[in-house]
């Protein structure tokens, strides 16, 4: 069997300020590369993406694997109308002048376009229009994807990630691989149920580590082995301003309604989605210090407002005035850590002073908020350089394993007692990988300020004592709500609730 491979993959907040143009998705920093041919077949080979789990898997099978393209960015606001234009129409080329039986892509599903809001349910439109309904096409979605009703009836199945963080991402990719061949065996698409849940659920009670997300997913891998289905439950991308923003459940299989009616019911209780325990600036920063008094192990701010895997830029400052207000680098001193701060003209200034040279910077960016309000401005000081790095870095932890980051020049600063790293491409914080590759032991620090939601669990959570206490979670002034209930939605209907 001949099969097209595929793939693109963003996640909008339309509430955030920067858009992703046709350059975002060929920088590489968080994600590869526009790639084409067998290059890209090549590449995504041990890769922790489904791409890559999908290919190995097809390899296996014996399956004749057709390069298309593949491309990502860095999570922000709208893919612009000439970026979108271009992956579509690299997508349909590749459809019109290659021979296939079948179609795999790499999809977010969470993707909106200036002009598009369901810019995968658009491609899937569009590849329908050149390859009629004969061709099965199946992709697999991050377990944040806004699923469309255009998704779910255009796509002959779709697969979502199990876990957050997704360390599952190529093991996503092979489950879709298996939903092909069960399509193809049957000759016929699967009968399909599905279910939308009436309320957003924010992005910090999501993770599957913890309850009550962890407990579900275990129940849909015990219902699918019950009852022969193969079910998805995507909790959804509170951060897109758009009708069908929502979390989806989806089961494939001649069982599948039995399989859906008893995943729904449990998934559905709205009290047990609701935010927990969560910080201002100052307030974090005095809880983790107390708890790094008595403790052999780092503990962990997550600035979760400002994670650029939430759309935002990762460049606001407020985080660093707390530590700086509280005296938490005189109080540990070397031994506290806050990054990646996106600021490529402080890194440049670094690179350019030199190993252990001072410099007088304004580090971060006053940016406007999902208030409307500017975040905390640039800290002014001085700053010791204490390592340059050209951020050129694989992926060492659970998540994105294999993966080669571009983050371009990135610098180590000192500004009493705290370490600033900053970067000059934008990405989260989820490997320890990048605080060491600035040379940094991140097991010795005693509170780490990381600029992320949730994925830096995935390999940081080792590092701490207990993962229900040592992790902070602090509403920093940002672009991205830690409550989806904040932001100022316009398009949701009323039958969705912004808040669980």
């Amino acid at each position: 069997m001949r099969v097209l491979i595929a793939g693109y993959q963003h996640e909008t907040n339309t509430f955030a300020a920067s858009k992703a143009d046709w350059s975002a998705f060929n920088r590489g920093d968080s994600f590869p590369a526009f790639i084409e041919g067998q290059h890209m077949i090549d590449s995504m080979v041990g890769v922790n993406l489904p791409a890559g789990g999908f290919i190995e898997q097809g390899r296996q099978l014996g399956w004749d694997l057709v390069p298309a393209s593949w491309c990502g960015a860095t999570p922000s606001s709208y893919v612009t109308e000439e970026a979108f234009e271009c992956i579509s129409a690299a997508l349909i080329d590749a459809a019109r002048e290659n021979s296939f039986d079948a179609m795999y892509i790499d999809f977010h599903g969470a993707g909106v376009a200036e002009h598009v809001d369901d810019t995968e349910g658009e491609i899937l439109m569009r590849l329908r229009r050149v390859l009629g309904y004969d061709i099965p096409i199946v992709t697999s979605l991050d377990l944040h994807a806004n699923v469309t009703f255009q998704m779910l009836t255009q796509a002959d199945a779709l697969v979502g990630f199990r876990t957050y963080p997704h360390v599952d991402m190529a093991d996503t990719g092979i489950l879709a691989a298996k939903l092909l061949e069960r399509r193809v065996k049957a000759g016929v698409r699967e009968r399909l149920a599905y279910r939308r849940l009436p309320f957003l659920i924010p992005t910090n009670s999501q993770s599957t580590w913890l309850s009550p997300a962890r407990e579900h997913y275990e129940l849909l891998r015990k219902l699918d082995a019950q009852n022969d289905t193969l079910s998805s439950f995507c909790m959804g991308f509170p951060a897109a301003d758009f009708p069908e923003c929502a979390p989806m459940v989806w089961t494939y299989g001649e069982r599948a309604t039995e399989t859906l009616d008893v995943l729904y019911e449990a998934v559905s209780a709205p009290d047990q989605w609701r935010l927990k325990s969560v910080y201002l600036p100052d307030d974090s920063v005095t809880r983790a210090m107390t708890l790094a008094e008595n403790s052999e192990k780092p503990i962990i701010i997550a600035d979760t407002q400002d994670n650029p895997s939430g759309g935002a830029d990762g460049n606001t400052s407020g985080m660093l005035h707390a530590l700086l207000r509280n005296n938490a680098g005189r109080r540990f001193p070397r031994q506290v850590v806050v990054g990646l701060i996106f600021d490529a003209k402080t890194a440049e200034q670094a690179a350019a002073a030199g190993v252990g040279a001072v410099i007088h910077a304004e580090v971060g960016t006053a940016v406007e908020t999902f208030t409307g309000e500017l975040s905390e401005p640039p800290v002014k000081g001085a700053y010791t350089v204490l390592s340059l790095s050209d951020g050129v870095v694989e992926l060492k932890g659970p998540m994105m394993t294999g993966l080669v980051t571009k983050l371009g020049q990135c610098a180590c600063l000192e500004i009493d007692g705290v370490y600033v790293i900053v970067a000059s491409g934008k990405m989260q914080l989820l490997d320890r990988v990048q605080i060491s590759m600035m040379g940094l032991v991140p097991e010795t620090m005693k509170i780490i300020v990381i600029k992320s939601a949730n994925h830096f669990r995935a390999d940081f959570s080792s590092l701490v004592g207990n993962i229900e206490t040592d992790i902070l979670i602090a509403k920093c002034p940002g672009p991205k709500a830690v409550d989806p209930g904040d932001y100022r939605w316009t398009r949701l209907p009323e039958s969705i609730r912004v808040r669980p």
